[in-house]
């Protein structure tokens, strides 16, 4: 109500909010804000963010606030109302908000305020966040996420066999002349006079290239004698 006890000339009202609590530096901030000027002056609806910066150290505290970015509405005649629907403010480099220290805190705050020529401002503060991260939306966040998890499950009903199939033979994957290409010919000594002379570390090269075992679940070497050992007491 703008006047004093009886001398008043009308009310003015002020509602406004924003989308979010959190924002980045170089991003807008749009406010939706309806003013309604019912006294007799002419008003001029202005918004702006404040940053706080408080320091506390030996019991003592101290706090600095300024101005770090604003936005100027047009003027408001008596009897009219002005609508913002999305007015931009941007925010300009600044520190991040510091809200987990025990010696500094650094808060922002939305303000959108009426200047009324002879009277007190009315003022609506609304907090703010200044982070790091940009904001991508909870609905492209959420979409991911089912994204995620509608991929094909048909893997799962697959089931084991019930009796494990056997290997390959060797002699099927490896061929004769695949076989003899792996072994690299080995020269003679010179000091050799026609005897028979065999490679270096032949053992290991036909170690190397022999077939695994056949796989089978039966013992193809069973044993029918079963060893006992005699056993004495001594009473």
């Amino acid at each position: 109500m703008v006047g004093c006890w009886f001398f008043t000339s009308g009310p003015v009202s002020l509602s406004a909010k924003i989308e979010r609590k959190g924002y980045c530096n170089g991003e807008a901030i749009p406010i939706y804000a309806e003013i309604e000027n019912c006294s007799s002056r002419l008003i001029v609806p202005k918004a702006a963010i404040f940053q706080t910066q408080t320091y506390l150290a030996s019991g003592k505290t101290k706090t600095f606030r300024h101005m770090v970015a604003n936005v100027r509405g047009n003027h408001i005649a008596s009897g009219s109302t002005d609508i913002w629907n999305g007015k931009t403010l941007k925010i300009p480099p600044v520190t991040p908000s510091i809200l987990d220290c025990c010696i500094i805190r650094v808060d922002y705050s939305l303000a959108v305020y009426i200047h009324i020529p002879g009277a007190k401002k009315l003022m609506l503060e609304l907090p703010l966040v200044i982070g790091t991260i940009p904001y991508n939306g909870f609905g492209s966040r959420n979409s991911s996420i089912a994204s995620q998890f509608s991929m094909d499950m048909s893997w799962l009903t697959l089931t084991l066999p019930e009796q494990p199939e056997a290997p390959p033979n060797y002699a099927d994957v490896v061929s004769e002349e695949e076989f003899s290409r792996h072994i690299p010919p080995y020269p003679q000594p010179p000091d050799s006079e026609g005897g028979a002379c065999y490679p270096m570390f032949a053992c290991i090269q036909e170690f190397r290239f022999q077939p695994p075992p056949l796989y089978s679940e039966v013992d193809p070497h069973p044993s029918d004698i079963e060893e006992t050992q005699p056993v004495s007491f001594i009473l």
